[in-house]
């Protein structure tokens, strides 16, 4: 399939793109918006729940998950940096108690769970503006959206799964645009942390995929697939937390 690029996704990349390339103003010139040095790298993680859109909502109401990601800032005030993201979310679960093959009757009973998953990867370039305790940011990124339905067997309760079998899956070019706000928490010896929320639109393009109930046991052994195909767009909300990494002090 050809790759086709959202002209929405060129331009803001474009937009912040450009932005990295202007020198970023002083601290006089900023006021009090800019105060000492922040550090150079920051790390987080967040908890994630993913919004269908258009017409994957129609097959998906909600997935919920971990994100994750780290920056590097280009200048010591954090106004410019670069971001890479990723991230691990679940659209559906599905558990049923079947009979291990090869037994007598039914004497060994196994849990059967499929997922329903979908793995992302992005990076791209942030701007963020400090307000006081605060720090607003906006991000674009391109890279990878990773639909992959697996099954995996297992004892009963809580024991760990012994075969897995991924049953569907597929992937490509995606792309991620939006913004949030840090917070600050105060500092954990020499690293600052903030409470961060955000939102973002995480465009996936059109996509092939299961979604739950979506595999058939036929009775002579074989699966019969259920697959959706679909533009699988989504608004990614989160709230997590980030640490400063590295700290920078000014020599002024």
């Amino acid at each position: 399939m050809p790759l086709s690029i959202p002209a929405g996704a060129v331009t803001a990349l474009l937009l912040l793109s450009q932005a990295l390339l202007v020198t970023p103003l002083s601290g006089q010139e900023l006021g009090s918006t800019v105060g000492d040095p922040v550090p150079r790298m920051h790390a987080g993680l967040a908890l994630g729940v993913a919004q269908p859109r258009g017409e994957f909502s129609e097959y998906v109401n909600l997935g919920g998950g971990i994100l994750g990601f780290f920056r590097v800032n280009f200048d010591e005030h954090g106004l410019t940096s670069l971001r890479i993201h990723g991230g691990f979310l679940n659209y559906g679960n599905e558990t049923q108690r079947v009979c291990l093959s090869g037994t007598v009757g039914c004497r060994i009973e196994v849990d059967l769970t499929t997922s329903n998953n979908i793995v992302l990867l992005g990076l791209g370039p942030e701007i963020g503006i400090p307000v006081g305790a605060a720090r607003v940011y906006g991000n674009a990124s391109v890279g990878l959206g990773y639909f992959v339905t697996d099954s995996r067997v297992g004892g009963t309760g809580d024991q760990e799964p012994f075969a897995t079998t991924q049953n569907y899956s597929d992937g490509g070019f995606a792309w991620n645009t939006g913004g949030g706000i840090e917070l600050s928490l105060g500092s954990i010896q020499r690293f600052p942390v903030a409470l961060d929320f955000g939102l973002s639109y995480q465009g996936n393009g059109s996509r092939e995929y299961l979604t739950r109930g979506g595999i058939t046991d036929r009775a002579d052994g074989t699966i019969e697939l259920d697959v959706k195909r679909s533009e699988a767009d989504f608004l990614l909300w989160r709230i997590g937390v980030s640490v400063g990494i590295a700290a920078e002090r000014s020599s002024r």
